[in-house]
């Protein structure tokens, strides 16, 4: 419910779309290969420079900087943006200076067409753009200071940069209308666009599934042998590594001297270094009433729903019951329910407005109304909490376990060390059994093995396939304690016994024979079915199912055929009647027949013409866009006007793609 009186998620699109530019720009950007081919010194926060490619461009153009400071800030919003685990910021990283670098190049180019904008386009911009509801709400500026405020809070930068990021958005918007305004699509070429998208199909369909084939695929030993002879470099290694260990393990029942115990001095020292984890912020708990003003309502919106917050308040100022009359008349949801309660509220978290009141108020106080950019509001503060730091006694119940486990971690850790060194000296048996524990030799074991007697065995097993047979014991967390153990063998992989791995052979060759197969009976299908003008008859002939879709668009799914956009898009080509040829989707092979087809009708193409038209004109521009920057960007690139500090990689994800 807080996200109501904070910065909504409107403004949040509109942040993050100010940062990376205009929608077009940054989406062609992304699309386009990288540039990432030269390389050059610069200050220690420089990524890049863009400069003019002209032969002459690099003495007498001014170099337009990229930094990495903005780069780093712009990859970590996209991770936040996308919900994008931390680990992928060195990827996203070379995405956002992919896109910084670029949107360099387009500035570049915007400035060599004189597109710049004036102050006046900037405070037109401002005032009737999509910033107008937050700067000049109603039509009245806000004001010095608190445009200020909404520039750091929202931008967490200065008036003059937030007002320069958007005079070069503008630019690079204008360049885009240049390149691609004078595109033109025909109403002919609408309305067939709209015919095709809008026509529904309702077909039969054959399937054949890999699973369905692989049943009828019953291999003679003799072909199973010959398979795995001709495929023995496949299996050479097909039976993994595996190794006999030698261990022993302890938990904490085991540790000499018992558990450790916590004195009063490691309570204090851990409390010295930790106090800002104790420091409790400002804080208040409110609640209120909304009546909502939309953003552009008009003065008569505006004074009804005033004149209905002030008749409120007259009933509370009269004794009526906050809670109920929030529950009956606020218009946020978040709180309406709970009577208006916000809980507890940090200092600045709030619109200036809001947050203000509700902290200058004392608990039990009721405001008067209160204007914000959402409407009017009645606030009533309940409890105050002032800024202090926690004291030790307080927080001791919480800086006990953290201390015990500390302290009981180096303990176990301490006592393993402790017995890998015994085992290295006179065995692990001895040293086992030294301590009274029980040392035990396992069976040959897979890396992704059980072993018995351990909570958790894997880091175990990690550690054992990376020492050598015979190496020097090693300790080893175990979930619940510790192990020491000891490399005894080492089998390597090997090729399975033909026997052993039958079953897993017959398998491989089925696999190897579905693709063909399932082609030869799709041909064999397709072949039949129109020799008869009859899908029904000749998937009856092969025992084939025959299934029926129920009238589905473009966007449909359909089982076993997946998206209607794929190669099913077949079936919107097709007269009613006709049958497909072959659709091969790998593990399944569909033939189809039309039995049902409903093109949109006149009225439906003119109701949704201009939006079809709007659709058209967008991909060409996103499409004629594309294509000049590839060229600008291949023209810089060949001219080496742009120049890395250090060369960055090709932008592929973590995992190769």
């Amino acid at each position: 419910m807080i996200r109501i009186l904070q910065q909504d998620n409107r403004l949040t699109k509109i942040v993050f779309a100010v940062i990376i530019g205009f929608a077009v720009v940054t989406m062609v950007i992304t699309l386009v290969p990288g540039i990432f081919d030269n390389t050059d010194s610069a200050g220690s926060d420089v990524y890049a420079t863009v400069h003019d490619p002209s032969t002459l461009g690099r003495i007498t153009s001014e170099s337009a900087p990229v930094k990495q400071t903005e780069v780093t800030a712009l990859a970590q919003r996209q991770l936040a943006q996308q919900k994008l685990p931390p680990f992928l910021l060195p990827y996203m990283e070379q995405r956002a200076g992919q896109i910084l670098v670029q949107r360099a190049i387009l500035k570049h180019e915007a400035d060599r067409m004189n597109l710049q904008v004036s102050d006046a386009d900037l405070k037109r911009e401002l005032q009737t753009g999509a910033f107008a509801q937050y700067i000049f709400p109603n039509g009245q500026y806000i004001g010095d200071d608190k445009y200020m405020d909404f520039v750091q809070n929202a931008f967490g930068t200065t008036r003059s940069d937030f007002e320069s990021q958007v005079k070069q958005d503008m630019e690079l918007n204008r360049l885009q209308a240049l390149i691609t305004g004078g595109v033109t699509v025909s109403d002919n070429a609408v309305r067939e666009a709209y015919r095709v998208s809008g026509t529904k199909v309702k077909f039969d369909y054959a399937v054949i599934s890999a699973e369905d084939l692989a049943k009828g695929i019953n291999p003679t030993d003799a072909e199973l042998q010959s398979f795995f002879k001709s495929n023995a470099s496949k299996y050479a290694t097909a039976m993994p590594e595996t190794r006999k260990l030698s261990y022993f393990s302890f938990d904490a029942s085991n540790l000499p001297g018992g558990k450790p115990q916590v004195t009063d001095a490691d309570l204090q020292a851990y409390y010295n270094q930790h106090k800002d984890q104790f420091q409790v912020k400002e804080q208040v708990k409110v609640r209120h009433i909304l009546i909502a003003v939309p953003a552009g309502s008009d003065a008569k919106t505006d004074a009804a729903a005033k004149a209905k917050a002030e008749d409120i308040l007259k009933q509370i100022k009269a004794g009526g019951n906050f809670a109920d009359l929030a529950s009956k008349n606020s218009d946020d949801p978040g709180s309406k329910g709970q009577g208006g309660e916000l809980g507890w509220l940090d200092r600045g978290k709030t619109v200036p407005e809001f947050d203000k009141t509700a902290f200058d108020l004392q608990p039990g106080q009721t405001s008067g109304l209160v204007k914000t950019q959402f409407g009017y509001h009645i606030i009533q503060t309940e409890e105050k909490k002032t800024a202090h730091l926690r004291p030790l006694d307080e927080v001791k119940p919480e800086i006990l376990p953290v201390i015990e486990q500390t302290k009981f971690g180096a303990a176990e850790q301490s006592f393993a060390q402790q017995l890998a060194s015994e085992a290295q000296k006179n065995g692990i048996d001895k040293a086992a059994a030294a301590h009274g524990l029980h040392a035990n030799t396992t069976d040959y074991v897979a890396k992704d093995g059980v072993v018995a007697g351990l909570a958790d065995g894997s880091a175990l097993l990690t550690q054992a396939f990376t020492a050598t047979k015979g190496a020097a014991p090693q300790s080893v967390a175990t979930g619940d304690g510790y192990a020491v153990f000891q490399v005894v063998d080492v089998k390597p992989a090997h090729a399975p016994e033909f026997d052993a791995y039958k079953g897993k052979i017959a398998a491989d060759y089925r696999e190897q024979q579905i693709p063909q197969l399932l082609s030869a009976q799709l041909n064999k299908l397709d072949d039949r079915a129109k020799v008869l003008n009859d899908l029904r008859k000749a998937a009856a002939e092969m025992n084939i199912p025959v299934k029926t879709s129920d009238l589905v668009g473009k966007d449909g799914q359909v089982p076993d055929l997946g998206s209607m956009s794929g190669q099913g898009a077949v079936a919107f080509t097709l007269a009613k009647g006709a049958i497909s040829g072959p659709i091969n989707e790998g593990r399944v092979g569909v033939v189809l027949s039309v039995i049902d087809k409903q093109e949109p009708s006149p009225e439906d193409i003119t109701k949704n013409f201009s939006a079809t038209r709007d659709q058209l004109l967008n991909d060409q521009h996103e499409e004629i866009f594309r294509v000049y920057l590839g060229t600008l960007s291949d023209l810089y690139e060949k001219k080496g006007a742009v120049k890395y500090t250090k060369k960055p990689a090709a932008p592929t994800t973590p995992f190769g793609s």
